[in-house]
């Protein structure tokens, strides 16, 4: 063998190695980015990690379903639905009703689920209805429909409630008697209504979590042909479980401050249940037909789906979990803005998935729940690390909201840029 022929065998597989690092640099770079912020942050806080892991804790749970109802829209190819805010602000709608009626704690979050499905499913369908009429601009079109349903919500609860929409409560109505309060205080009334009902102490919470990940990759692993990618994805996640399981049990028996920290177990429930939904969901006809839409819309017609159809189910669903998922949020924060509460919505939520690694194309359960860790990480240690390195922490408040609305920017960007370069290199091909 020649000299040369010899380089060409050593460099191929550097260059295949060299070539796949690269690529899974540029295809998370945004993730990998704010790992590394976040562990920056986290240093130059100096914060105590029982006070993070309290906070992580309690924002990861108010947050993901919110984060986890924009999956669905992306899969049907509709990109991120900014028009969440609809369900967010009939959340509010209903649980200003509910308040007022005095039905309180877990009961009154219960109502506030049966009421708001109905509202939701209208207003989703209504929304759906738009965007098959707006098809390629779904994303411009949810945004400014939010801006327009806020004036109609704030015309209801500042003009017409009190006055034709009859209610005479002194601690929800301005002095004038008519129009809501500009905050609203749960407290006594929905407040923690879900996460209240049970909490358990995060590290026997990590044990039970390591249980049935054990479980579920011995049933996993059973059902599959015991081969290949199964074997690894089942020794991967058994170590992963047993990692949790000890892991656990050490935090137990060290007797640290972290086994005072409290899990609210039905909102976990809750949101592992919206997860196991989407995963079956996705297996379903009506979930692969939303996939093929997704992918193209035209094959998709030709194969006898119905596209519309098909748009409006997808957005339905998401408007009928971001009011859930606004439900869950509104009852861990207690007090919140009557007409401010929902506007940052849709903006927080998108930023988080995008964070986690997801696209304007695809997004998935573990980039969703990566997200909102990843992104309330920063909100948490940002402040923090403000005021240790410049004594202000207004710096690091303002750092975040930079990061939240340029990273939703840069997202669309790229994927104006991947979606042209693809055109050309099908036009060339």
């Amino acid at each position: 063998m020649s000299k040369k022929a010899a380089d060409i065998h050593t460099k191929k597989p550097t260059s295949k190695y060299k070539k796949a690092v690269v690529e899974f640099l540029t295809k998370h770079m945004v993730t990998i980015m704010f790992i590394v912020l976040s562990i920056i942050g986290l240093y130059l806080s100096g914060m105590n990690s029982t006070l993070y892991l309290t906070d992580i804790i309690s924002r990861v749970s108010r947050n993901s379903f919110l984060v986890l109802a924009l999956i669905i829209p992306v899969i049907a190819g509709m990109g991120l639905n900014f028009s969440i805010v609809l369900g967010a602000m009939a959340a509010q709608a209903i649980i200003i009703f509910v308040t007022d009626w005095g039905v309180v704690g877990f009961p009154g979050i219960l109502l506030c689920i049966v009421l708001v499905t109905p509202l939701s499913i209208l207003l989703g369908y209504m929304t759906g209805k738009l965007f098959n009429r707006t098809k390629g601009q779904e994303m411009i079109t949810g945004l400014i429909l939010g801006f327009f349903a806020a004036g109609i919500y704030w015309f209801i609860f500042l003009q017409l409630v009190g006055g034709v929409i009859p209610m005479d409560n002194e601690v929800l109505l301005l002095s004038s008697g008519v129009g809501i309060r500009t905050t609203i205080d749960l407290t006594g009334g929905l407040r923690y209504g879900l996460d209240d009902v049970y909490r358990l102490s995060l590290p026997i919470m990590i044990v039970i979590i390591g249980g049935i990940m054990a479980l579920y990759q011995g049933v996993s692993f059973i059902g599959s042909d015991k081969e290949g990618d199964a074997k690894s994805r089942f020794y991967f996640g058994i170590v992963l479980a047993v990692a949790f399981i000890v892991g656990g049990i050490i935090i137990i028996s060290s007797g640290s401050m972290i086994n005072n920290i409290r899990v609210p177990v039905a909102t976990w429930i809750a949101i592992a249940g919206l997860c196991i939904f989407l995963t079956f969901f996705s297996r379903t006809k009506l979930g692969q037909d939303m996939r093929t839409v997704g992918q193209d819309r035209h094959i998709a017609a030709v194969s006898g789906i119905e596209v519309d159809k098909v748009r409006i189910i997808a957005i339905i669903f998401s408007t009928v979990f971001a009011s859930w998922g606004h439900i869950i949020f509104l009852q861990n924060m207690g007090a919140w803005s009557t007409y401010g509460s929902h506007e940052q919505i849709g903006f927080y939520a998108i930023a988080a998935i995008l964070i986690g690694g997801a696209t304007v194309s695809k997004a998935t359960i573990g980039q969703a729940l990566l997200g909102v860790f990843l992104f309330h990480t920063l909100f948490i240690v940002a402040p923090a690390a403000g005021r240790e390195l410049y004594g202000d922490a207004q710096i690091g408040e303002y750092f975040r909201v930079f990061v939240a609305y340029g990273v939703i920017g840069a997202a669309l960007a790229l994927h104006a840029w991947k979606t042209r370069l693809q055109s050309k290199q099908k036009l060339g091909a």
